[in-house]
């Protein structure tokens, strides 16, 4: 079945760095743009980082734009968020997520905690 997981998250330190990482399985995974979303306790889920199918175009949130990159593997069906010099309002359980024949696929997100 059409499946995404997410790996890689854990406690860092403010400016510490964190990459992580979304298996997908069940669909071709060239055809589809992947994103990554996150969600802070009583806030809403909000869209981070955005990349097409074979990775040349990306977009990112304001509040990440220069400190996080999104990246795919289209051979091991996998995309990447590789964040750096993180900040406490980083911490969030991240998701990745695609549509898929109209609906969003969601992982079961990784927590990051970034904390001293």
């Amino acid at each position: 079945q059409v499946q995404l997981v997410e790996s890689g998250g854990g406690l860092v330190q403010p400016g510490g760095s964190l990459t992580l990482s979304c298996a997908a399985s069940g669909f071709t995974f060239s055809r589809y743009a992947m994103n990554w979303y996150r969600q802070a306790p009583g806030k809403e889920r909000e869209l981070v980082a955005t990349i097409t199918v074979t990775g040349a175009t990306t977009n990112y949130a304001d509040s990440v734009k220069g400190r996080f990159t999104i990246s795919r593997d289209n051979v091991k069906n996998a995309v990447y968020l590789q964040m750096n010099s993180l900040k406490p309002e980083d911490t969030a359980v991240y998701y990745c997520n695609f549509r898929f024949r109209g609906a969003g696929i969601w992982g079961q997100g990784t927590q990051v905690t970034v904390s001293s």
